[in-house]
């Protein structure tokens, strides 16, 4: 019809979806151990990052009898594009949490217990009360357990951040993720200057305290951009650094801009190197606790640069 204008064509069809290459197939769980730790989180009410998160590792972690106990609950108060923890209003914290956790990690006889959370902003100050009876808790059933404590940013609150150190936990993890040109997509409510804030507050209220910190890829970073985080990550002394895959958790998460090869790996844990990690654990199917007793261990004084 005269004076109209065009039809504008809207693709409906979905992008294709990228096929998963090889080195990204990890082995379905299965064993007398993941089935034991299945049982006994379920028996004590507990919650594992390792499928709140669907890691792709859960089925050799947990036939070597290690596990990421989640705490505060299993509903997370943001809405990160990556992450697949489900969204929404929390319950009120469960006091009693650390005591399970505790009994867990006594039950299975762990040497290195990793224990994160969701976010929960709704009270950032008994979030971070909850991680210090957690450390009290192990260390009291456990006495040779290390522990390991993978933190949220507690909205830059450094109360919060004072109150886990001084449990004196034996790393201190906090995830950067991604690099700063996508963080309002990848991680909904957080800021990169406050997280490389959070960490470096972390050596100096602590100088002791081996700090940690891991990157995602494949989400449409550049390599010049993931360098620029090394360094940025390097300069606050951040002593262990985690480099893996982004894997998409459903259709409803943010896409994969691209498969990362493992020689790209090994360049960007070469390059990471250079900025003064004391270990760097670099793959495709590398998360933030894998092989976590290893890295603690290279990241101990004295130890040689791995």
């Amino acid at each position: 019809m005269a004076g109209t204008s065009p039809l504008v064509q809207i693709e409906l069809t979905p992008p294709a979806r990228l096929p998963k290459p090889q080195w990204l197939r990890a082995k379905a769980p299965v064993g007398d151990n993941f089935h034991h730790l299945k049982r006994l989180a379920r028996g004590l009410g507990l919650h594992t990052v390792c499928e709140s998160a669907q890691c792709p590792n859960i089925g050799e972690c947990w036939n070597h009898k290690t596990a990421t106990f989640m705490l505060l609950g299993d509903i997370c108060t943001r809405r990160c594009g990556f992450c697949a923890v489900p969204k929404g209003r929390p319950q009120p914290i469960d006091w009693d949490e650390p005591r399970r956790v505790a009994e867990a990690v006594a039950t299975l006889g762990l040497k290195h217990a990793v224990v994160t959370s969701v976010n929960r902003d709704d009270d950032n100050i008994g979030s971070a009360k909850i991680f210090t009876q957690t450390i009290r808790e192990i260390r009291g059933l456990t006495p040779d357990c290390r522990v390991e404590v993978l933190i949220p940013d507690f909205q830059g609150l450094e109360e919060s951040l004072r109150i886990v150190l001084e449990a004196n936990p034996d790393v201190l993890n906090h995830n950067t993720e991604t690099v700063p040109r996508l963080y309002r997509a990848v991680r909904s409510g957080a800021r990169y200057e406050r997280t490389l804030a959070l960490l470096e507050k972390a050596k100096k209220i602590s100088p002791g305290m081996v700090t940690k910190s891991g990157v995602m890829v494949g989400l449409g970073e550049s390599s010049e951009e993931l360098i620029e985080v090394f360094r940025d990550l390097g300069t606050r002394g951040v002593d262990i650094l985690t480099i893996g895959q982004y894997l998409r958790p459903s259709k409803d998460h943010l896409p994969i801009a691209r498969f990362y090869t493992p020689e790209e790996f090994a360049y960007l844990r070469t390059e990471a190197l250079r900025f003064g990690f004391r270990y760097v654990e670099s793959g495709p199917l590398v998360r933030s606790s894998y092989h976590a007793h290893e890295q603690a261990d290279a990241a101990q004084p004295g130890s040689a640069v791995g």
